[in-house]
């Protein structure tokens, strides 16, 4: 079954963990076979959002749609047994260290 792990930082964090941290989480993943994709997204300043309200009128704003004390910093995709299984891959992320958070979602699959 696959997961999406998305990997947030609380807004004021500073980061414990290094880079050498995510290379080994991610090596780790590929090594067992279950890393799907991932991506670490751009600093949070570059996002841009997109409302659309029942008059059809579009309205885009810098930055996030949401005030909140953790930022988005990036997602993996895995596909694992289990939702146990996934939770053990979302404690071994270093983005769940230090006040971050790892949001484990079952992914829906649909035939089309």
């Amino acid at each position: 079954m696959k997961y999406m792990l998305l990997i947030y930082a609380a807004s004021d964090q500073q980061a414990s963990c290094t880079v050498e941290d995510w290379i080994a989480y991610e090596k780790e993943m590929k090594d067992a076979g279950v890393l799907v994709s991932g991506h670490s997204l751009a600093d949070l300043v570059t996002a841009t959002t997109v409302q659309v309200g029942q008059d059809g009128k579009r309205t885009v704003t810098d930055g996030p749609f949401a005030e909140t004390r953790e930022v988005l910093g990036g997602y993996d995709i895995i596909d694992v047994p289990d939702l146990d299984a996934a939770l053990e891959w979302a404690a071994k992320c270093p983005g769940s260290r230090d006040g971050g958070a790892v949001v484990v979602r079952p992914i829906a699959e649909f035939d089309f």
